[in-house]
């Protein structure tokens, strides 16, 4: 007992520390591990990382040393506990990108409260013990001779090189998949992952000034071969210029996911109003969210200019000065629409009022412009049903064509609902998330309902063509289990990337000729298919989708993921395995999903080009030139 006590306080410090993250690395987060190999390699470096910290505080005087162990012990849990919330709500990780995002915490409230467990106070414990341990010096604090200082140093830097080894081992090339963030924390933890983000976010920050536009060549020469070759592409149903001179209005069914569609509970159906839309309209039952930590505002980036979402940041805040060729933009060029937003929250929220003033929108009606109270408030703002209301008289006193976008609020995390205000008992389930989910998703499809009958009365419905569509997943994978019980199967990764689908439909007043289209299709497609509704041909633009309508066999054959999956029409590749598309098997060729991994990734890759070195203002639209830098400053 005397030998143990005579051990440091600061290799205590390390082991507690060290203990707690791998239990929150191995049972609370929800990763997946494929072979006892990973398992190990989690283990150690849980514990050689809180060493390799701790070890730090040998060098100090016995009163500084205590201060560090006590500040490492309190920021070592604050990142851990951060990252536990975060994930809970996002099923990922935070990036240092996400911290200049903070003023949206502002509108959390009880979401941040519903992600707090109970089982989460044994985060803490470890804390008290070490502060308790260093106030009663039950192990010793002291200086430390010059040769225990540099063993010290060398043991902790030989775990590390142990962990990076077995991690390389694991996973060759780690940090050349950055994009996949769970297999970083995976193989080398959370805190060398966000010294990895760190380093990545100071590279790409620095691209754009170092950026002259001859990074361009090479992605107008891809975006022409691989992309815009469809434009000519036969329709296998043809809509162009249908849209031309009506107007358009876009809903966001905010965190809506496509397995609502046509279910019921308890005997009940889920979405009535969106289930009797369909039967009239084009609905496409194979449409995939393609969000990153964005979420919502990467749905408007992804839609608006056929870009992808940032890997490690949203957009809207870190690129909101970008030059861009959006959606907006270009409609009130070529045809004269103005274009307007409609989202009752702050309009610094997401960055928005810059970003809009970007994109070319017109006018952004933001919490502003509507009255409510505090009774009219359910979650995270004012009601769908209220909302949409007071939408309506605000959008028919604009000037018409006009271009609309209606952001929802009501069906946001953590689904909180008054029961009086419930048309749909909860599910049941250990999961109060996915509980009171189905509660929300119907009291938006009443809204939406409520919108389009309004729309109706104010004599605006028959020159709209009306658009429906899911901006992101609503019940994170963290909820897989209790989902898999509804759906009536196991989640598996394969079942995870299907569950990525959100609704998307387009109902044209008077059109006949509807049905339910199964071509696999993104929010990177919705620009173009706006673009050729509305009969304008771009003879230059710059953009990674294509019109929904083209013929399947003339569309690309996959859809792709920020965090690395890809969905194809053969295979899906997800958790590193390669999927059959049709049975949902693995496949045992190991090359199979090789074509649409690499395509994935290069179209990935241009289009962080596009936005990290904002190559957009180098680029002509008109003559589909690319400007060089001296010129760009001469003009």
């Amino acid at each position: 007992m005397e030998r143990f006590r005579r051990i440091p306080l600061f290799i205590i410090a390390s082991l507690l520390v060290g203990l707690k993250t791998y239990l929150v690395y191995r049972f609370y987060f929800n990763l997946s591990f494929e072979s006892v190999f990973q398992e190990i390699i989690i283990f150690i470096n849980a514990f050689a990382f809180s060493f390799f910290v701790f070890s730090i505080g040998v060098w100090f005087k016995k009163k500084r040393q205590k201060k560090f162990i006590y500040i490492t012990t309190i920021a070592m849990t604050f990142i851990l506990i951060a990252n536990l919330m975060y994930y809970r709500n996002f099923t990922d990780f935070i990036t240092l990108p996400t911290l200049m995002q903070v003023n949206n915490a502002g509108d959390l409230g009880g979401s941040i409260l519903s992600l707090f467990h109970f089982e989460d106070i044994i985060l803490i414990l470890d804390v008290a013990l070490i502060f308790y341990l260093g106030k009663r010096e039950i192990f010793p604090i002291q200086p430390f001779s010059t040769l225990f200082k540099r063993r010290i140093l060398a043991v902790a830097f030989s775990f590390l090189a142990l962990n990076m080894v077995l991690a390389e081992l694991e996973r060759p090339m780690l940090f050349k998949r950055g994009f996949d963030r769970e297999y970083l924390v995976k193989n080398v933890g959370l805190y060398t992952f966000h010294g990895y983000d760190a380093f990545i976010t100071a590279t790409m920050q620095s691209k754009r000034i170092f950026a002259d536009g001859s990074e361009f060549n090479e992605i107008e020469e891809y975006v022409k071969d691989s992309v815009e070759e469809s434009q000519n592409a036969e329709q296998s149903i043809d809509l162009e210029g249908i849209a031309e001179g009506k107007n358009i209005v876009y809903i966001a069914f905010e965190s809506a996911q496509e397995f609502v569609i046509n279910r019921e509970l308890h005997g009940e159906e889920i979405t009535p109003f969106l289930n009797e839309l369909i039967e009239d309209s084009y609905y496409f039952d194979n449409y995939y969210h393609q969000t990153a930590l964005g979420k919502t505002s990467d749905h408007e980036f992804l839609m608006d200019n056929s870009l992808y979402p940032l890997p490690n940041s949203a957009a809207f805040f870190t690129h909101s000065q970008n030059e861009y060729y959006a959606l907006p933009e270009i409609i009130k060029e070529q045809k004269g629409y103005n274009s307007y937003v409609f989202h009752a929250n702050n309009a610094s929220f997401w960055n928005r009022n810059v970003m809009y003033e970007s994109l070319g929108y017109d006018e952004f009606f933001d919490v502003e412009s509507y009255d409510f109270t505090k009774e009219d408030t359910i979650g995270w703002g004012l009601n769908d049903k209220m909302y949409f209301e007071q939408s309506v008289d605000i959008l028919k006193e604009q000037e018409d064509p006009f271009y609309a976008k209606f952001i929802t609020l009501t069906n946001h995390f953590p689904f909180d609902i008054p029961e009086e205000e419930a048309s749909l008992d909860p599910y049941e389930s250990d999961s109060v998330t996915l509980n009171q989910y189905f509660q929300t998703v119907r009291y938006t499809d009443e809204a939406i309902e409520d919108f389009m009958n309004k729309m109706k009365e104010e004599g605006l419905y028959e020159d709209t063509i009306f658009i429906i569509g899911g901006d992101h997943y609503g019940v994170p994978s963290y909820h897989n289990e209790a989902l898999g019980k509804y759906l009536g199967k196991e989640i598996t990764p394969f079942e995870d990337v299907k569950l990525q689908k959100v609704p998307f439909i387009i109902h044209i007043p008077g059109h006949e000729d509807d049905r339910t289209i199964s071509t696999l299709a993104g929010q990177i497609d919705y620009k173009p298919t706006i673009l050729n509704m509305l009969g304008i041909e771009l003879e230059e633009d710059i953009r990674f989708g294509s019109n929904i309508f083209d013929k399947p066999s003339d569309r690309k054959d996959f859809i792709a993921f920020r965090d690395g999956r890809v969905v194809g029409k053969d295979y899906v590749y997800a958790s590193g395995v390669c999927y059959d598309n049709e049975t949902g098997e693995p496949v045992e060729e190991e090359t199979a999903c090789e074509d649409i991994r690499e395509q994935a990734t290069k179209e990935l890759n241009y289009s962080d080009e596009i936005i990290y070195g904002d190559l957009l203002r180098f680029y002509d639209f008109e003559s589909g030139e690319v400007i060089e830098a001296e010129e760009e400053q001469d003009e």
